[in-house]
């Protein structure tokens, strides 16, 4: 396992992180199988976990917070807040209101009294940056987190969040958790240059694209995966984006076979070769998911094969920007963007 330094906190995180979302509910894991990919993780050398509340509405953090119980102080451990947790109004978002409640939630989920970093899980548009910055200032003096990040941020509302903390003297968000994969690689044109400007850390989700990378998808096979039954939009081929990812999967299997290396290798060996990324998050449902993401772990691209990957997908292009979740809103509300 190779370690990098979380953006400038001095943090070392293992460059594949492991992410708890398909624990319970959403990934129908369950607490023997999470304990044993958490038990697995840690011994392979992974020392980053990341949740959040909304993962299985606080299951996931549950699961979590019982796998780590007695070993806490060798894990980076990391959660989210912000979506919502019932129909309550009030019960989502990033004011100062709802993350003190949210914040104390999820630490008696997790069966701890901190968590080495706190992050909104989407830009609330409804709550200024310095109400939000201020509140997570509070809650970092006060040792209930010890540094916060944002997540899915669009690229012009990380800057102006690291404008407003300089303005209001309150402390910045370090990290930054976006979507990044062959296939999504948007993020290349304006968040990582951004991130790498400010100095932050770079906690990468979806790298095997939603399990397009992940081998088990190809064109001479149905696709039967977990999260097609779920979300078959995203996998169905008669959809322009879809084929298009299919055919960019078929080129890039090519890839992978003549370099020695399976899917999963090639498609985190490239979110890890980004200089500006410090971990890829990997969220296996099974313990043999897990296994088969592992052998990545030391996975380094040659310069040959990362060029063959720029032919194929070139850089800074999605190929599902509507799949994206950092679209400012007047992209999605006409009524916004209309005098």
């Amino acid at each position: 396992m190779q370690y990098r330094t979380i953006g400038r906190t001095g943090v070392q995180a293992s460059t594949l992180a492991l992410g708890a979302m398909n624990f319970g509910a959403i990934g129908d894991t369950d607490q023997d199988e999470a304990t044993a990919i958490v038990d697995a993780a840690l011994d392979a050398g992974i020392n980053l976990i990341d949740t959040a509340d909304w993962y299985s509405q606080g299951q996931s953090e549950e699961m979590l917070g019982k796998a780590i119980a007695g070993r806490r102080d060798d894990i980076v451990l990391a959660t989210k807040a912000n979506m919502p947790m019932s129909d309550e109004r009030n019960h989502q978002g990033s004011s100062r209101r709802w993350l003190v409640t949210a914040l104390d939630d999820s630490l008696r989920r997790l069966g701890v009294d901190h968590v080495d970093l706190y992050q909104i899980h989407r830009w609330d548009p409804a709550t200024s940056d310095e109400e939000t910055l201020s509140a997570l200032t509070d809650l970092q003096r006060a040792g209930k987190i010890r540094y916060f990040g944002s997540s899915t941020f669009p690229a012009y509302r990380i800057v102006q969040a690291q404008w407003a903390a300089r303005e209001n003297r309150t402390s910045r968000y370090v990290t930054e958790q976006p979507g990044y994969s062959i296939l999504q690689r948007g993020i290349e044109a304006h968040v990582l240059p951004v991130t790498q400007e400010y100095g932050m850390g770079v906690l990468a989700w979806s790298p095997l694209a939603s399990g397009w990378l992940s081998g088990a998808i190809r064109a001479d096979r149905e696709i039967s995966t977990s999260r097609s039954g779920k979300m078959p939009q995203w996998y169905d081929l008669d959809i322009p984006t879809n084929r298009a990812k299919l055919d960019a999967v078929e080129k890039l299997a090519a890839v992978a076979d003549s370099a020695g290396l399976t899917m999963i290798q090639l498609a985190l060996g490239f979110v890890t070769s980004h200089p500006g990324v410090t971990s890829a998050i990997i969220g296996p449902r099974t313990i043999d998911h897990l296994r088969s993401q592992l052998a990545a772990a030391d996975t380094v691209l040659t310069a040959d094969v990362l060029d063959a990957v720029d032919a194929i997908v070139a850089p800074g292009v999605d190929l599902a920007p509507h799949e994206k979740h950092d679209a400012p809103p007047a992209l999605l509300d006409p009524a916004l963007r209309r005098r």
